[in-house]
This record gives C-alpha cells, structure tokens and sequence, in this order.
C-alpha cells in the first residue's frame, strides 16, 4: 500500500516538475503531537512515530528519524522501499545534503510551506529551487477531518494569573524590541497566554488557533463556534484569513522562527526573530500552578499505585498489554479532576520495551517473567503528569537486575543533585547517564524534558540532555518552577527495555557567599520495583534515599488506598525488604 502511494505521488511530481518531495511531521503550528488530519508523513510512510521527515525522490525514498525511533522505524518500513536515515548515526548524511544529492542534475523541491517550518524553508530556498504545493491531499481520499473541539476557559484558581497580566508581559517584551505586533503559532503558547483549553490535538488540550498581539488589542484566529464564551480584549478572525491579514501588517513583526511555518514567514516584511515571551513565561510554574501540581500527583500516585499492586497480584491471569493499560486508564477515571491520558500510554512488555516510543498493536499476554514497562500521564485540572515504572513481572536474570539497578542510580542521582544557579540541563545530564556510561551503556535520547500545566506533556525550553543543541535557547538556565522529567534508560533490542521516570521541580536550596544554590523536589509519588534491585551496587546513601522515598509515598498516598494495598506499600518501608535495606 505504502509503494501505491509512493508512485501516485510520484506522477504528480512528474506533471509538476518536481524531482523531490518533503513531507515532515508537522502541523500548520509546527507541532510535536499532530491531529489525525496533519499525518501525512505517517500515511505515505507507515512509520507512526511522533517524529521523522519522508523525503520521494523520483526512483528512492528516505525517512530521517532520530534515535528513539530507530527500533520502530525499522520495522515499520520493512518492505515499503524507504531507506531508514538514523540521525546522529555515523555516515548518515543531513537532510538537506541528502535533498542536493536527489537535486544534482538539477530539479526542482517541492512541499506545502504550511507544513515547513521557516527556518528549513528559509535555508533551501538560499541553494535551490522549491515549489508550494499540496501532493498529499489529491491522493489521500480518506483524510480525517480538520480537528474540531469545544474549548473551555481554565479557572485562574488552577491557571493562577489572569490575561490581562499576561498580555502585559509580553507587551513589555514586544517594546524592548520596537515591535508593533507579535504573532503566536505555538499551539500551547497560545492556550497558556489566554487561559483555554480545548481537545483539538489528542492528549494535548490545546485550540487550533493563532494569535496576533499588538499594543492595545489581541486577536485570535480560530473557529469561533468553537467558543462559547468570550475573552476580553480579545477579537476572534477565522482561522484561516492570518495568512492574508500578516501580509497587510506595516511595522515590525515579533515571531518565534522556530514555530511558525513558511508561509506564513513569506507574507511577513519586517520580521524580528525571538522566542515567544510566553514560552519561558509558561515554563516557570507559578505558586498557584505548583501548589495545584502537588494535589495531580498525589492523585496520579494513587492510581499508578493501585496499578503495580494490581498488577503484582494478577500477573499470571492472562493480562494482555492492552489489558494493562485500560485498567490503568479506569484507575485514573476514578480522581476527581481528571480528564484524559497526558500521551498514549505506552504498555510494553518484554523485547518490545526497547522501542521507546512503543504503540501497543498486537495481544501480547504477560509472563510471570521479566519486566513490563509503562509509561503514562494524566491530564487534570490541577496539572500534567508523566511517570514510567518499569515492573518485574517475575523471574529476572542478573543483568535485567543490573540495568535495572544502573537505571535507577543515574535517576536517584539526577534528583538529588545540588547545583548553583545558572547551571542548565546539560550540565546535569552526566548525573543520571553516570551509571550506566561508567558500564559503557547509553540510551539514545534526552534525560528528560520540561512538563506542561494542563497543557503539552513536552515542553522547551528546559530539559536535560548532553549534546549541545542547535539553538542555545533550548540550553536554558534551569529557573526556580521549572517541571522536568528524569527518565533514564537502556534499551536492548530483541531483549528488554527499562525507564524509571519521575518529574522533578527545581527550587532555591542554599545562599552563600558563593552565589545561589539551586535543588529538585521530586513531584512523583510512585514507589521503586525493589523485586529489580541488585542491592550490592547500591550505596547506603541510595538507600537511604529509596527508603526515605518510599516512606513519603506511603505517607502521601495511604489515605486514598486500600487495606491490601497499603500493607503492600508498608512493605516497602517498613516490611521485611524495608528492614533488610535499612541495615546494609
């Protein structure tokens, strides 16, 4: 089927005088999570990861993807005629190098410049010919319609700052760079600054729209039956009409170039490039947000809890992957405030667990052996979560025990760092990757990334990873309010993959003479699988750590457990294993 669509593509890029073809994963709002109706890299690949450029050559075809998806897209191309491009790989040649090389007897590259981004747009445009154009719609028949959901006004007791006081700050950042307007494609930029929330992106509770802010008004381009409430000082223009209204625009335009697409960028004449004020702004949680986000996770802990101790008990009950992640899902139905899953949830047992970003397809039934791992979050008014417990189901061997062990001092170590202000995600990421680098073990993504607020479970620009990136904007200093993951990895293909993810929010710790000191409180409320643990390569600190952790889980959650389920969790503090760790 993927052949089919590759050659019908190719006829219409012979009647257009095209020689190559880009489709990236992409929105209009250059998105990480799309909605069914953007997917057209996913439908003329067959690869479903959430990130990946399909480039068509006449006689070729080539998906560049990076290592979380290198596993998936293996197998996910096998048979489709596309050559698999591992970014970062040694020998792998960079996208647009690769475009040349399809482009060196001359030609022309096409793509929709709503789907490039501005940056790439701009950058080829400056070495060869390009055409606009739409290839994917003639010939995909089926195509989902756009994305339609009702949106809804975040209470200020959970968003906890009004718009008007946002607008304000970023209209002090429009003025520090003479700019008459601001335009805003960020999906959750825009949701934060004007206190919505919608369902338009699956998991990601953001409104299709844009944003142009000037001085003394704000507008927004949506559907407006899509809200049934107003905004004040705001004027709601159809979604689609921001393409014409920039071109009318006189006078400097502020725009984050790494959000908005090329189009867009082509109808601007005076464009100041900067990131979106509310992007840091949103990214430090405030007091009533964090306040808010200590009730999701204890909400959240309960139910992931209830989760393990079901699991445990049921294991050999013939309980599929599927099965897993549905009653994980019904556990989390039954908190009050919760809305929907943060990301699909990943539920993989066994070799499949070395796919990162696995998507449950098949009915894999768990053994009373090895480990299943689970990755999941919630979406509830008082916040977002994300937290991966990778379970022991039954028999391990010594090496699963050892990685496991590896896994979770790189993510002990990470947490209890203290560190001074002005440090930035890279240069903690050594913490929890320490570990396993000292066994010549490496996971091929970040460490962890930064959490929405009842918005996106991937946020910039905070994070934790040890290349440098492109930009430097996204190797931020790491602010007091910051919500990060801590989620260090190994993953064996054809074996076993283990994740042990907490979120973690950076405070102020100590004042001296040497400046401030900066610390993480861990947000996560969900015990260790001690059934996994090597305890000879733990230090007594470690377990110390473990113990101390364990003890506020019990704490924290007891109350909203079952009897069964708490003389469970005791055991983990105050049980026979408790007692055994306590006196190493």
């Amino acid at each position: 089927m993927i052949k089919e669509r590759l050659e019908a593509i190719r006829k219409l890029m012979a009647k257009e005088n095209i020689s190559a073809y880009i489709i990236p994963t992409s929105d209009y709002h250059q998105s990480e999570y799309i909605s069914e109706y953007f997917k057209c890299r996913e439908y003329m690949s067959g690869f479903t990861g959430s990130a990946g450029t399909l480039v068509i050559g006449i006689n070729e075809a080539a998906l560049y993807t990076d290592g979380r998806y290198f596993i998936q897209a293996t197998k996910e191309l096998l048979g489709s005629g596309i050559t698999l491009m591992k970014i970062g790989e040694e020998g792998v040649m960079d996208l647009l190098e690769y475009v040349e090389n399809l482009l060196k007897d001359g030609g022309c590259l096409g793509f929709d410049a709503k789907y490039i981004d501005a940056n790439f747009g701009i950058e080829v445009a400056k070495k060869i010919d390009i055409k606009s154009i739409d290839l994917v719609s003639p010939i995909w028949n089926d195509r989902p319609a756009m994305p339609y959901s009702k949106a809804f006004v975040l209470e200020e007791k959970y968003a906890g700052e009004s718009v008007t006081s946002k607008l304000v700050k970023i209209r002090e950042e429009m003025r520090k760079v003479d700019a008459k307007y601001h335009l805003v494609t960020s999906l959750c930029d825009i949701a934060w600054i004007y206190n919505i929330r919608a369902n338009d992106v699956l998991h990601n509770p953001v409104l299709l729209a844009y944003t142009l802010i000037t001085d003394d008004a704000a507008y927004l381009y949506t559907d407006e039956s899509k809200l049934d409430f107003t905004i004040d000082g705001v004027t709601i223009r159809p979604y689609e009409s921001i393409y014409e209204d920039v071109k009318k625009l006189s006078g400097k335009v502020m725009a984050d170039i790494d959000s908005i697409n090329y189009e867009l960028y082509l109808g601007i004449d005076d464009l100041e490039a900067r990131h979106n004020p509310s992007t840091i702004l949103k990214a430090v949680k405030n007091e009533t947000e964090i306040k808010n986000l200590y009730k999701a996770h204890i909400k959240d802990g309960v139910a992931v809890t209830k989760f393990i101790y079901w699991l445990k008990k049921n294991v050999k009950s013939d309980i599929t992957e599927k099965m897993a992640a549905e009653h994980l899902e019904n556990l989390r139905k039954e908190q009050k405030g919760y809305i929907e899953p943060s990301f699909e949830t990943i539920s993989a047992y066994g070799a499949n667990a070395a796919l990162m970003h696995y998507s449950i397809k098949d009915e894999v039934v768990l053994k009373n052996e090895g480990f299943l791992l689970v990755d999941s979050g919630g979406q509830y008014y008082e916040g977002t979560t994300d937290v991966t417990r990778t379970i022991a189901l039954g028999v391990l061997n010594e090496r699963m025990k050892e990685c496991y062990t590896l896994v979770l001092k790189g993510m002990l170590s990470l947490s209890d760092a203290k560190f001074l202000y002005g440090c930035t995600g890279r240069n903690l990421d050594i913490l929890a990757r320490g570990p396993l680098w000292q066994n010549a073990i490496d996971y091929k993504c970040g460490t962890g990334h930064g959490v929405g607020y009842l918005l996106n479970v991937h946020e910039g620009p905070n994070g934790f990873r040890y290349k440098k990136p492109k930009d430097e904007y996204y190797d931020c200093v790491i602010e007091e309010g910051m919500v990060s993951s801590n989620e260090p990895g190994v993953y064996f293909e054809d074996e076993f993959g283990i994740r042990i993810e907490n979120e973690i929010i950076a405070k102020k710790h100590i004042k001296n003479e040497y400046g401030q000191f900066m610390a993480f409180e861990t947000l996560t409320l969900v015990p260790f699988d001690l059934d996994a643990i090597d305890y000879s390569l733990l230090s007594k600190k470690e377990i110390d750590m473990i113990n101390k952790y364990h003890k506020r889980v019990y704490d924290e959650l007891s109350p909203f457990l079952l009897e069964e389920e708490k003389e469970w969790l005791l055991a983990m503090v105050d049980g026979e294993q408790g007692k055994w760790m306590n006196v190493l």
